[in-house]
């Protein structure tokens, strides 16, 4: 596929997915979303395919959306675009998503990164929801999975003023998973999800779905999701082959069946 704002590649099971906009810092106008999401949703249909790296570059990730865009546009326009829609579908994609984030990750940005599965993150990383300063507020997640993913005091800081927070403090808030030098940061995505790509792919997919659909459930109704998940991942013979192996005492090889 040929796409103007992102560049695509495969290696080692792992589909690549680098948003190409470096002039304007990656800043997510409507026709990247598109591509993007179309791309994810190709990658999420190729068996071939059993994790996706998302990144940027060294200076930014994404800057946030591109306000060349809104900047003239009625609230009924906007409406009527329905531009969030497209965010909805990425919660939709059943492979694990890594993200290797660096320099800005403001606005969309972080939204985005927030709806990756894993993140790493460079030392020169800094995120925010800046959209205050602009006289409006988050439209595509931010104040919803910022709150859960960092709590609602620190959260209620960073929304209502603006301001980013660097890596290392995403890291102690569980934002993003581990920071390293920015020298460092894809390839250590790269291997995290080269390695997740080893493992079996029915299970990494109904994993992910259970941690999402049940994390808001009552724990007794979350305690029933999960066990659905592992009750239909003993008919897999995946299951079979990764038991075999372990006796065997051999590396398995899945399949995805």
């Amino acid at each position: 596929m040929s796409y103007a704002y992102i560049k695509v590649a495969v290696e080692d099971g792992v589909g690549v997915i680098t948003l190409n906009r470096p002039k304007i810092l990656n800043a997510l106008n409507l026709q990247l979303m598109d591509e993007l999401v179309s791309e994810l949703e190709r990658m999420d249909q190729d068996a071939d395919i059993r994790a996706i790296l998302l990144t940027g570059n060294d200076k930014a990730f994404a800057a946030g959306a591109d306000i060349n865009e809104m900047a003239e546009a009625s609230a009924i326009e906007i409406m009527k675009r329905d531009q969030f829609a497209v965010w909805d579908r990425i919660s939709l994609i059943s492979k694990p998503i890594i993200g290797a984030v660096s320099g800005f990750v403001l606005g969309g940005g972080c939204e985005l990164m927030m709806n990756c599965d894993i993140v790493i993150a460079s030392e020169t990383t800094v995120i925010g929801q800046p959209e205050v300063k602009l006289g409006v507020m988050p439209g595509a997640g931010g104040t919803q999975r910022l709150t859960r993913a960092v709590g609602l005091q620190k959260a209620m800081e960073m929304l209502l003023t603006g301001e980013p927070i660097t890596a290392k403090e995403a890291a102690r808030y569980g934002l993003v998973n581990r920071v390293v030098p920015v020298e460092a940061y894809y390839q250590e995505a790269l291997k995290l999800a080269k390695q997740i790509a080893q493992q079996a792919p029915l299970a990494v997919q109904v994993i992910k779905k259970s941690v999402h659909k049940a994390q808001d459930l009552p724990l007794a109704d979350a305690l029933d999701y999960e066990r659905n998940g592992f009750y239909l991942l003993l008919a897999s013979d995946d299951r079979k082959e990764g038991m075999q192996a372990f006796l065997e005492k051999r590396t398995p090889r899945f399949t995805g069946n």
